[in-house]
């Protein structure tokens, strides 16, 4: 495997460029049969003592399936040769087709989870605490009415990062 391991506290990223603007994948399951969703919304921090990472999967999403049922989820980063793969694993279902295969991405096994041969970062997170984000919980209304107008809530999922490999080449 073509990464190494690093703390996480030795790395110098942005989160809000490398979440927000370049995008990830969030993938659970096995190397054969996994899940995975691109996500532009989620956060790096520390909880309960611990580097962590959040994510949010709406209700809708097959992903959510396989995250809900193993304990641990990937977060894979890529550099920008890949957008058009993350767009599709962002607008295709996974229970339709095979859109891994079809993004030409390569699922490996990493830590008793999956991720990707070609991503430049991965976070092995394992589930720490979820909860779902309805809409009794908005303190502005206007967050429900602009991202939620068909009611497909989010679930927030905490992991503590027990990994980071960052490619070597």
């Amino acid at each position: 495997m073509p990464f190494k391991r690093v703390k996480p506290e030795e790395l110098s990223v942005n989160p809000f460029t490398v979440i927000g603007k370049d995008w990830l994948l969030i993938t659970a399951g096995t190397e054969k049969e996994c899940n995975t969703m691109t996500a532009s919304w989620g956060g790096l921090g520390v909880i309960w003592g611990k580097p962590s990472a959040t994510a949010y999967i709406r209700q809708s999403r097959y992903t959510k399936e396989f995250v809900d049922r193993e304990d641990l989820f990937t977060l894979s980063v890529f550099d920008e040769s890949f957008r058009p793969a993350l767009n599709l694993c962002g607008t295709v279902s996974g229970r339709d087709r095979n859109k891994i295969q079809e993004a030409g991405l390569t699922p490996m096994e990493v830590d008793g989870t999956t991720a990707f041969e070609e991503a430049k970062m991965i976070f092995v997170c394992r589930k720490q605490y979820h909860q779902y984000m309805g809409p009794e919980g908005f303190d502005v209304q206007e967050n429900d009415e602009k991202w939620y107008a068909d009611k497909n809530y989010h679930t927030m999922y905490i992991g503590s990062i027990e990994a980071v490999l960052v490619r070597e080449d």
